[in-house]
């Protein structure tokens, strides 16, 4: 019998992965890396003021930021997609129970702060691993939970670009920095009227443009807990913000994934 549960689950799984990794973002990790690939140390977050001069800057305009947005063929072994309607959630749906948590929630989804002139965004998913050379019939138990945990093995990651003008830029960005110290104890989320609980932001470390933060956020669900990564980038007046989930890590929870280091450095470079 529990063979039997464990090959349909899997062959459920191998059917709906990439449909429920469309919409889906964030991570986790002990060991997690930098864009340019080294490990970094795990630790509370500790501070929530910008590091970069807050210079004037001259936002981009929509074409600019759409030559400046992630393509496909940009990310190696991943997928790039334009957010559909479906993967909007407008900045009105979005709340917190704590007013200064809300740039989280507006990082997590993308929505811009105030003074943004322009915003892009896109769907980045990891391209699935070569399936399994027997079939799902003729596997052992062992053998099928793997195929199973194969088939979840995707990161997506929702990559906003808001453009700034002046100094909104890297006052936005402080903001978020601010934000991830004050709610690192939690906080509840309402999307769409929908309640979510993150019960801990933890802040790790990150490289690229002017500046740049990473968090790891836990939602909890039932007594379910699952990561998220979020990423923070600014270069001049724009901000970029990256939320990824893997959705084997939410399935074994909490197995760990690291901050989507190769998107990051695409998007890096493509703002210069």
């Amino acid at each position: 019998m529990r063979t039997t549960v464990v090959r349909r689950t899997a062959l459920a799984a191998c059917a709906v992965s990439l449909t429920l990794l469309a919409t889906a973002c964030g991570g986790s990790s002990d060991a997690d890396t930098d864009a340019g690939g080294g490990k970094n140390d795990k630790g509370a977050a500790t501070s929530g003021s910008s590091s970069a001069p807050k210079t004037s800057a001259k936002a981009l305009s929509t074409a600019e930021l759409e030559t400046a947005s992630l393509k496909q063929g940009d990310v190696e072994g991943h997928k790039v997609a334009e957010a559909g309607p479906d993967d909007e959630v407008p900045a009105d749906g979005l709340k917190a129970d704590k007013a200064t948590c809300l740039p989280v929630v507006h990082a997590m989804y993308g929505a811009a702060e105030a003074g943004s002139k322009a915003t892009t965004k896109r769907k980045v998913i990891t391209d699935p691993k070569a399936g399994a050379k027997k079939s799902l019939k003729d596997m052992t138990d062992g053998e099928a939970e793997g195929a199973l945990k194969a088939a979840f093995d995707l990161t997506s990651t929702l990559v906003a670009l808001n453009a700034y003008e002046g100094t909104a830029g890297p006052d936005a960005f402080a903001g978020l920095k601010k934000a991830a110290v004050d709610c690192a104890g939690g906080f509840t989320a309402t999307v769409a009227g929908t309640k979510q609980k993150i019960v801990s932001i933890t802040e790790e470390k990150v490289t690229g443009g002017d500046e740049a933060a990473a968090w790891t956020l836990i939602q909890e669900d039932e007594g379910a807990k699952a990561p998220f990564k979020l990423v923070a980038l600014r270069k001049e007046g724009t901000v970029a913000t990256f939320l990824s989930f893997n959705l084997a890590a939410g399935q074994d929870g909490g197995a760990k994934f690291t901050v989507p280091t190769e998107v990051v450095a695409a998007q890096a470079k493509k703002l210069g």
